[in-house]
């Protein structure tokens, strides 16, 4: 029976790092693996909200010839003095039918101004759409790390689960042969349940992210089976590069970041239309000729002449203190509004900068810790705990409590490296470009 003991204690020292393997292999046969590049080029590709500010900027795109062009003209066609008791068109000298156009020329600059208000408006609207792209893929790069974070985790809690129904096997054992106490099978079975609760959570955890994916992916996933197909590939660059410094990165992004290139571009075009306001002060024209047909003859036989008239007209803004006065001062308030609006999205980005570069830098460096040190004094400490059980020097407890130590660390390691790179997918879209690093 010593001799079974020991063989079981010695498929625990070695069956872990086998069943990583293991697991790992069946993780990555999964048929739909979704790598991270692949996954921001499908969302890139597919996503409706995406697609639907792309429509909006190439409608806005249509407004400036349509707002530069005069307005249409107008053709009139008049009877006019037509005598009411005959009805007849030669019975008076000055009944005609007369056929005209008229044509409305705003004020010299209005229409320019409106022209360049609308490409204004619609440059802006291609800075919203790139700035839409880069929170787009900042989302599916932070919902893939989570996945790919929960797909770990996952992997540990089932080696875990694993080690430790051959701790329950290794208790009953020691128990049966009088080496071992109940209250250790009790143990080891309630470390197993608490690690299959964890597995729920995790799976829960795992499908709404996927869901989540989904949406951004522009997938409906109508079967559940379809969902849990997708797999998130472990392979993946564990390098953690050193950033720019913080002052070159707030550099960047004032340029760079599409946010503040469409915020200046309103601003532009509130101050146009400032402009245009101000231009409604000065009256509109409307010019135009007419064409009047008479039919008859004159007293001397003669046949009557044909009549032509030109037209001229303009507004007059009697009523500006009311009317273009407002006018101008409401303008000047959407362009002041505009400008404060700008000065708060700087502030925000350099706040999410400055954010994202303190998360990179802590996650960065608990990755650092967590590999090179902490798990390995944790594997080292279970070895020992493992032969100090063996030779009835350490207690079951300790064993237990061990090993869910190492757990721990390596969950809070991939933890860490997730956290890493979701930061990096943040500060990338405050910038505004992938240029981050030294």
């Amino acid at each position: 029976m010593q001799y079974l003991f020991k063989a079981v204690i010695g498929v625990c020292l070695f069956a872990v790092p086998l069943l990583g393997v293991v697991v790992m292999a069946d993780s990555t046969a999964v048929i739909n693996t979704l790598s991270l590049e692949d996954a921001v080029a499908e969302a890139r590709a597919a996503n409706p909200g995406l697609a639907a500010i792309q429509a909006r900027a190439k409608a806005l795109a249509e407004i400036p010839s349509q707002v530069e062009s005069l307005p249409d003209p107008r053709l009139s066609l008049n009877v006019m003095n037509l005598p009411l008791d005959s009805f007849s068109f030669t019975q008076e000298a000055m009944t005609q039918f007369q056929v005209g156009i008229t044509q409305a020329l705003p004020y010299p600059g209005k229409l320019a101004l409106r022209s360049q208000a609308a490409i204004l408006e619609a440059n802006a609207a291609v800075s919203a759409t790139d700035e839409q792209r880069l929170q787009l893929i900042r989302d599916v790069k932070t919902v893939w790390w989570n996945l790919f974070y929960l797909d770990r985790a996952l992997d540990t809690v089932a080696r875990n689960q694993t080690l430790f129904g051959q701790f329950v096997s290794i208790a009953e054992t020691r128990y049966q042969v009088g080496q071992g106490l109940q209250q250790d099978i009790l143990l080891a079975q309630l470390e197993l349940s608490r690690l299959r609760d964890s597995d729920l959570r995790l799976q829960n955890r795992r499908e709404n992210e996927l869901a989540r994916m989904l949406a951004l992916l522009g997938r409906q996933a109508v079967e559940r089976q379809v969902a849990e197909m997708i797999n998130i590939t472990a392979d993946v660059d564990e390098k953690l590069p050193v950033l720019a410094r913080e002052a070159v990165l707030l550099a960047q992004a004032e340029t760079a970041r599409p946010l503040l290139s469409a915020q200046r571009q309103n601003m532009d075009a509130a101050r146009a239309r400032v402009n245009l306001a101000k231009k409604d002060h000065a009256p509109d024209f409307m010019v135009g000729a007419v064409y009047g047909l008479r039919r008859g003859d004159n007293p001397d036989g003669g046949s009557r002449s044909d009549f032509g008239s030109v037209l001229f007209s303009m507004n007059l803004p009697l009523y500006s203190g009311s009317k273009q006065d407002r006018a101008v001062d409401q303008r000047n308030g959407e362009w002041m509004q505009q400008k404060y609006q700008l000065q708060d999205r700087r502030n925000q980005i350099v706040s999410e900068v400055r954010r994202a570069i303190n998360d990179y830098q802590f996650a960065a460096q608990q990755v650092v810790l967590f590999k090179k040190e902490i798990i390995t004094q944790a594997q080292q400490t279970v070895a020992a705990m493992l032969a100090g059980y063996q030779a009835g020097k350490v207690d079951f407890l300790n064993l237990v409590r061990s090993q869910t130590t190492l757990y721990n660390y390596e969950t809070q390691h991939w933890k860490a490296l997730s956290s890493a790179n979701q930061a990096l997918a943040r500060l990338v879209a405050a910038v505004g470009e992938e240029k981050i690093f030294e």
